[in-house]
């Protein structure tokens, strides 16, 4: 299985539609702990990505795509998820370097890179109540069960139940990052919003890994 460019704008704009039906509702979670625009913030970043990926002519390599991806969602966004998601973008970039297609071992490791780069400069640790505690252990799944030498789908499979064990655990978790660390114990009980977008951004790549292969 490979997969071209064309089909990164397919996932772009599955990740888009997928975050827009949620924006109210990542707002609603937003607006518990913190300033109540997450929800915006992320449709604005995730629509810029998707037209900017889909007005690429769909020969060009997967690394240009991601790379006109993480400027565009920098630019939509000026929140701090917009840094993180264009570092994501960026060391996807970086990890489909000189690759015309990617294969199910390059796509995965797209998705590693995605993770540790928003940890890396989240400068987060899972525990703290951040997306990273979506991101980080959804990539350590997919690798786990691709190196049981797991289908593709089963890999996304896996990193979707974990990002979404992962969310739902920010639940009890005080927050040392952002705003929502002034509120102290006031935020127990809330999920982190950024966890919660990311479980979106994830399960869309889930979704358009098993079309894929579908």
């Amino acid at each position: 299985m490979t997969f071209t460019t064309e089909d990164l704008q397919r996932m772009f704009a599955g990740i888009a539609e997928d975050i827009a039906a949620e924006s109210d509702h990542l707002c609603a979670l937003d607006g518990a702990i913190g300033d109540g625009d997450h929800g915006l913030a992320m449709d604005a970043g995730c629509q810029a990505a998707a037209k900017a990926v889909g007005e690429l002519d769909a020969g060009i390599a997967p690394t240009t795509a991601f790379n006109v991806a993480a400027k565009a969602f920098l630019n939509a966004v000026g929140a701090s998820s917009g840094p993180l998601y264009a570092t994501a973008f960026m060391r996807a970039g970086a990890a489909a370097k000189d690759k015309q297609t990617l294969s199910d071992d390059d796509f995965l490791r797209v998705f590693a890179a995605m993770a540790q780069g928003i940890q890396e400069r989240g400068k987060a640790e899972p525990g703290e109540k951040t997306m990273v505690d979506a991101w980080k252990p959804a990539a350590d799944a997919a690798l786990d069960a691709w190196q049981s030498a797991k289908p593709l789908p089963q890999c996304f499979e896996a990193a979707e139940r974990a990002a979404r064990a992962g969310c739902e655990a920010t639940g009890n978790m005080t927050a040392t990052k952002g705003r929502a660390s002034r509120l102290g114990d006031r935020v127990i009980g809330h999920i982190d919003p950024g966890a919660a977008s990311a479980v979106i951004v994830i399960a869309a790549m889930a979704k358009f890994a098993q079309r894929r292969d579908g």
